[in-house]
């Protein structure tokens, strides 16, 4: 209740200034009849003279800039456009989206991971693209900036979106016809290693009559190499050394692929508009692997050592996977102000993956084959729709609903050379449906000039069901309410300054991974390599978030900003490992459920500006750096390390652009860095990571206003990735260390306009 005074407060007084403000307007009426009378007699004075001659006139316009927007947005929203989606020529988004405030990739540096933010991995964070659900199996570094039109980051959820969002959703927009006129080509070839990777990408525009189109895609090949070393280590609890071993992975990929971004608009003679976008990517990849197992005798005593499961093993993979996506709305503009827009969409996607696995002794016998294939398929379906009207001035009012249906048919097999399946549910087909339904009303409300509010609420229901020849019929249903509360104070006499508070419930869902899956083999199991199951009882983590934010912004593009947040977690999910026994005998496995609470508090700070805009004469420097402290804590996991899974203590950017006086030349670099972290992810295990620092640099020459090249290079400090995962059970603790290589990524990059 506490929580709540404050925002009763701030809708008491900005109550007061409304009616204070109806009074001044209502007397600024009456004062101006007079004026209004004279000018009403001069219009019908030179009526005639319009009549004889009709002059044309020119209405031109565009979206607000993205300062203007995150300015005047009531829920906290953060836009990076194009300028930003260019700036360092980045072959993928996961590459753009490291330096934004607040934003974290899980993963070595150069290979991405999951996007994160607040430091919160495991599903936290929103991904949108067009405001809706990605398909299953999308990954942001498949997407190449040259397909999207800006970013939007929003801090707190808003009702017209779902509310499973407990760290912020990213929202990524679609290219679109915004200020678009001429055809674009870009030819990029990045090289690591010397492996070139070229891309090559084309956007149209068009029109004919009422029809508008863009048309964007891309084509793309990439050659990459990775190289981890593993060093596992079995100890007893009476010190005795019952496993030492290194292990050494080299895999060598090369992945082929198309995007396709066309967008359509039609408008209506009555005003009424009709948009669609579909979205196709196709991935092809292909690989090859060796892993060698050796180990180290000497630490062992005698008759404990074991002889290894292979000491050579090589694979060959292959993946396809094809994902189409299409997103369309219809806005119908109804009496007066109010406008519907239905939202509809449709979703169908495939991923193929095959592996052979021979292994072999240190003789070069072969010990065992594996052929493990995994069939995927997805289809979904989905419409929404939101009813807006302005209930007086600068005050509007909107409801809707969203409808999502998902189906997927899963097969997974893993055979040995005599034909044995490896698990209890190789080779039968799985099925699961989900229904997403969700309805919601939003009210936003310009109070008075100082402040600005915001109220909704959305109820978002899930249910999951699948069937399968050994799990049988298995469901789970779960529903959230989710009330949202946004202000916005702009502080009189200081115009640039204002405040923002955020009172929101929102919620992560389980995936249908960790809900109903079949098995996931580790062909080394062990406490630190675990097979992977599924737990159709989960239960969805619920959050209640407090967001306070002060701005001030700076001239044209600038802003200082200081911001706060509090997330407290209910059925927080995390993965237990155990030892079980399976059809294959004993393994261990790792299954997700609900242990308790948690808590994450944080402040994130930001600056951006151009160094021209404070001091006269100054260098055509623009300036951005952006600064996270995160605190979190997991009641039932003792400390002092029992932070939320991955989040790390710190992180931040920071990032120059300077523009030649004399030359058409710009330079400009970024410097990313994420501390080491320490974490009791469960009582049994410890996870350590290592800090990452990440070093990009560019340089770009415009020829003219229509040809431009640009140099850039990634991860310039190329630090290996170390990580350590410790798990203590059962009288043994089971060390694996590891340590990833990471590479320079050199990239060339002509654009130009035609």
């Amino acid at each position: 209740m506490s929580k709540l005074l404050p925002l009763a407060w701030l809708a008491m007084l900005g109550a007061a200034d409304a009616c204070a403000q109806t009074q001044t307007d209502s007397a600024a009426q009456q004062a101006a009849q007079p004026a209004v009378k004279a000018a009403t007699d001069k219009s019908a004075t030179d009526k005639s003279a319009a009549d004889k001659q009709m002059q044309q006139v020119t209405i031109s316009g565009g979206r607000a800039s993205d300062m203007d927007e995150r300015r005047n947005s009531v829920a906290g929203k953060q836009i990076f456009g194009r300028e930003e989606l260019d700036r360092n020529g980045d072959s993928n988004l996961g590459d753009v989206l490291k330096r934004l405030p607040g934003v974290t990739l899980g993963g070595r540096p150069g290979r991405g991971g999951d996007v994160r933010m607040r430091g919160m991995g495991s599903g936290y964070t929103q991904i949108l693209v067009n405001g809706e659900r990605p398909p299953a199996g999308f990954s942001m570094e498949s997407l190449a900036p040259d397909q999207v039109e800006r970013v939007e980051i929003m801090r707190g959820p808003v009702a017209e979106h779902s509310t499973r969002a407990i760290a912020g959703t990213i929202n990524i927009i679609l290219r679109d016809g915004y200020q678009q006129r001429d055809n674009q080509l870009k030819l990029t070839d990045s090289i690591e290693q010397g492996r070139h990777s070229p891309n090559v990408s084309l956007t149209v525009p068009g029109k004919v009559g009422s029809l508008t189109w863009l048309l964007t895609g891309s084509l793309f090949e990439n050659r990459q190499h990775d190289q981890t070393e593993t060093h596992n280590l079995d100890t007893r609890a009476d010190n005795v050394v019952v496993k030492d071993e290194n292990v050494l992975d080299e895999t060598r990929r090369e992945t082929r692929g198309l995007f396709l971004t066309p967008r359509l608009s039609y408008k209506f003679d009555g005003g009424d508009t009709l948009n669609f976008q579909p979205f196709l990517m196709v991935n092809r990849s292909d690989s090859k692997a060796r892993s060698d197992l050796t180990q180290n005798p000497g630490l062992v005593p005698p008759g404990l050592l074991l002889p290894p499961e292979y000491n050579l093993a090589l694979t060959d993979g292959h993946t396809e996977s094809t994902f189409l996506r299409g997103f369309g709305n219809w806005v119908h503009k109804l009496q007066g102000a109010a406008k519907l827009d239905v939202k509809f969409g449709f979703g169908a996607g495939h991923s193929d993956n095959d592996s052979l696995r021979y292994q072999y002794d240190n003789s070069g016998a072969l010990l065992d084959r594996f052929t493990d294939t995994a069939t995927v398929r997805d289809r979904s379906a989905s419409t929404g729709g939101k009813y807006s009207t302005p209930l007086g001035r600068e005050h509007s009012l909107a409801a809707g609903w969203d409808v999502e249906l998902g189906h997927r048919e899963e097969t997974k097999t893993s055979l040995d050379k005599d034909g044995v399946p490896q698990f209890a549910d190789s080779g039968d087909n799985l099925t699961a449906d989900t229904r997403r339904v969700a309805v919601f009303v939003q009210d936003e409300w310009d109070i008075s000039a100082q402040w600005s509010g915001y109220a909704g609420v959305r109820w978002e229901g899930i249910r999951t069901s699948s069937s399968g020849a050994s799990t049988g019929d298995v469901s789970n249903t779960s529903s959230v309410l989710s009330p949202l509360l946004h202000a916005v104070y702009r502080i009189p006499g200081h115009d640039k300054d204002q405040i923002r508070a955020s009172l929101t419930k929102s919620y992560k869902a389980a995936n249908i991974q960790d809900l109903i899956a079949l098995p996931s083999l580790s062909r080394l199991n062990s406490a630190t390599r675990p097979d992977r199951t599924g737990n159709p009882n989960l239960k969805p983590e619920l959050a209640t978030g407090l967001d306070l934010a002060y701005e001030h912004y700076l001239g044209r593009a600038g802003i200082l900003s200081a911001s706060g947040f509090i997330r407290n977690i209910d059925d927080l999910i995390r993965r237990d490992i155990a030892l079980e026994n399976t059809s294959t005998g004993p393994r261990w496995v790792s299954t997700p459920r609900n242990i308790g609470s948690a808590r994450s508090t944080g402040i994130e700070l930001e600056a951006k500006f151009q160094l021209q805009e404070l001091m006269a004469d100054a260098p055509a420097i623009d300036f951005r750096t952006n600064y996270s402290r995160f605190w979190s804590s997991v009641d039932d996991i003792p400390g002092p390390n029992n932070r939320l899974d991955a989040q790390p203590k710190q992180t931040a950017n920071l990032g120059l652009d300077y523009r030649m006086k004399d030359l058409p030349l710009t330079l400009g670099g970024s410097l990313n860095w994420t501390p080491e972290t320490l974490i009791q992810s469960s009582l049994s295990q410890l996870v350590y990571t290592s800090r990452k620092r990440s070093f990009d640099a560019y340089g770009l020459w415009r020829f003219n206003a229509s040809n431009q090249l640009r140099i850039s290079a990634n991860n310039l400090v190329a630090e290996d990735a170390i990580g350590a995962n410790t798990v203590s059970t059962n009288g043994l603790t089971q060390l694996a260390n590891t340590t990833n290589q990471t590479y320079v990524v050199w990239s060339v990059k002509y654009e130009m306009k035609f």
